[in-house]
């Protein structure tokens, strides 16, 4: 699976990244870690309105 991360998050490791198919997020600095399975559609939403 394909992993993005914001293209302002610039050269730095501390970035958390979004599967390609918006299904979970990870942390940048650790790749083989653990995935937060997540609805990022939803999680955007709510991000928005804060």
């Amino acid at each position: 699976m394909e992993w993005r991360k914001s293209s302002f998050s610039g050269t730095g490791g501390n970035c958390v990244e979004v599967r390609s198919d918006l299904a979970a997020i990870r942390d940048s600095k650790v790749p083989d870690g653990s995935e937060l399975v997540v609805d990022v559609t939803s999680l955007l939403s709510i991000i928005k309105t804060q």
